[in-house]
């Protein structure tokens, strides 16, 4: 059974950093490219980031470019977002996803950016 647990939010204030997790399960990590997907109260989901699976080529959402990082460790089986000069507009559930044959959905965690 395919599992993704994200974990590594909390409340930080503004300029702060945190690197959020995703450990993998019951699927082929190494073969899936993998996403990092954001939803504030009131507003669409956004994606943030994305790896692919093997070259591990990256993109950003221009909102967070030259502020977070995605990168992956496919010995672990983790995806990883560090976070730095973290602002209040990025408060929201954070999302790991896995896509490979089938898609697939972490449980999200909350980082909330406040003073």
């Amino acid at each position: 059974q395919a599992q993704l647990v994200e974990s590594g939010g909390g409340l930080v204030q503004p300029g702060g950093s945190l690197r959020l997790s995703c450990a993998a399960s019951g699927f082929t990590f190494s073969s899936s490219a993998m996403r990092w997907y954001r939803q504030a109260p009131g507003k669409e989901r956004e994606l943030v980031a994305a790896i692919t699976s093997t070259s591990g080529r990256t993109t950003y959402a221009d909102s967070v470019k030259g502020r977070f990082t995605i990168s992956r460790d496919n010995a672990k089986n983790t995806v990883y977002l560090q976070m730095r000069s973290l602002k209040p507009e990025d408060t929201a559930v954070y999302f790991c996803v896995a896509r490979s044959i089938r898609e697939y959905w972490g449980q999200g965690t909350q980082v909330t950016v406040s003073s």
